[in-house]
């Protein structure tokens, strides 16, 4: 009998919501969910703008938000039921729905630490008529833990192998690594770890949107046809949060375009350099700053499997080869999962086990105290 959750996703690129249903119904269902059908859905063009311009409201005004919140339940609602129809299911088909939310801010090192994300469980439950699992990364911080990235337990899940040690790279706005040991399995996740590696797209995308007006560098085009400043990519790399060991997360609070300006200032003859040659410096920033996580930490694995929007874009995908000349680095596709849908089926699966009373967070990941239930449960 089929065991049907939805997952949606949006990450910090905020290219469209990414939707998922998943059957769990296989006896192995941990290690082989099955991807039922995935839709992507756009985001309005004003409510994109909205989401951009709430970057910078600042953390005592975000009451603001109050209303977008609302609206953001809405189009997850209509997100979910655009899937539903191209599926052929019914809202009673669906067990639950895993949302993860539009994050807008994410400050796991504040004196008070918390993770924001928006899109009101309750309009989408109420919308949908099916019952919704959210606010995922707050019990991980009320635990001691970044909150993030969450996808490391669910990788280990499907991607873990017997025979070879692997990494799975997500390469979202910001990119994250999980590495996962040869013959990993559920009593064994101790050994598994996984962080954000810094920047994936976000900075390639909004230099783009800058200089260019287009949302992101198509195939690394506009990268590739610049010079890789090599003053700029060592200034680059001197920042901290590249030498701060795991457990670690960031977000496009500290990767944005004012830091990108603060790394300019401090770099002789900046001004001569041109659009192009800081596009091929920020997608060199991002190959590189991938391949040292994994020369450091991950050092033993023969298999970078990648997800992402990151994937699709070719010159960055050719520079993390170059850089891991001893490791196979492909795409998830050959495990059997399509790289863009990874991030939300992850959210449909931690949201069966939030149903199922069973923790969803990896503590050698997020560094929390221990293992803890994700979600809270919205009813409609």
């Amino acid at each position: 009998m089929p065991d049907y959750y939805v997952g949606l996703m949006s990450g910090t690129s905020m290219d469209g919501i990414d939707a998922v249903v998943v059957d769990f119904s296989s006896p192995l269902a941990d290690e082989t969910p099955r991807i039922v059908c995935a839709y992507s859905h756009p985001w309005p063009d004003d409510v994109y703008q909205q989401l951009m311009a709430s970057r910078d409201i600042p953390d005592d005004e975000l009451h603001l938000l109050h209303d977008l919140d609302i609206r953001l339940g809405t189009i997850f609602a209509e997100a979910t039921l655009a899937l539903l129809d191209k599926a052929k299911l019914s809202a009673a088909d669906i067990i639950a729905i895993g949302n993860h939310g539009q994050t807008l801010r994410h400050r796991p090192d504040a004196s008070q630490p918390f993770s924001l994300q928006i899109g009101d469980a309750k309009t989408l439950a109420q919308q949908t008529g099916i019952r919704v699992i959210s606010d995922f990364r707050s019990a991980d911080i009320d635990a001691g833990g970044q909150g993030a990235p969450l996808t490391p337990a669910f990788h280990a899940a499907v991607f873990s192998s017997e025979n070879e040690a692997r990494g799975v790279l997500n390469i979202g706005g910001i990119a994250n690594l999980t590495v996962l040991p040869a013959g990993t399995c559920d009593d064994e996740y101790s050994a598994v770890i996984g962080f954000d590696t810094g920047p994936g797209n976000t900075l390639m995308d909004a230099w783009m949107t800058k200089t260019c007006g287009r949302s992101f560098d198509e195939n690394g085009e506009f990268a590739r046809a610049g010079q890789i400043n090599e003053v700029l990519l060592k200034r680059c790399l001197s920042d901290a949060y590249f030498h701060t060991p795991p457990a670690k997360s960031t977000g496009f609070e500290l990767f944005n375009l004012e830091w990108l300006s603060a790394q300019l200032d401090k770099v002789p003859d900046a001004a001569v350099l041109s659009s192009a040659d800081i596009q091929a410096t920020l997608c060199a920033l991002s190959a590189r700053s991938i391949s040292d996580a994994v020369s450091r930490y991950a050092r033993d694995i023969q298999h970078l499997l990648v997800c992402g929007g990151g994937v699709h874009n070719t010159h960055l995908m050719a520079s993390i080869r170059s850089a891991l000349p001893d490791c196979q680095v492909e795409s998830t596709e050959v495990c059997g999962i399509h790289p863009d849908w990874v991030e939300a089926m992850a959210f449909a699966w931690l949201a069966k086990r939030r149903i199922n009373n069973q923790p969803g967070n990896l503590p050698s990941v997020t560094g929390a105290g221990t293992a803890v239930m994700l979600g809270q449960i919205t009813n409609f």
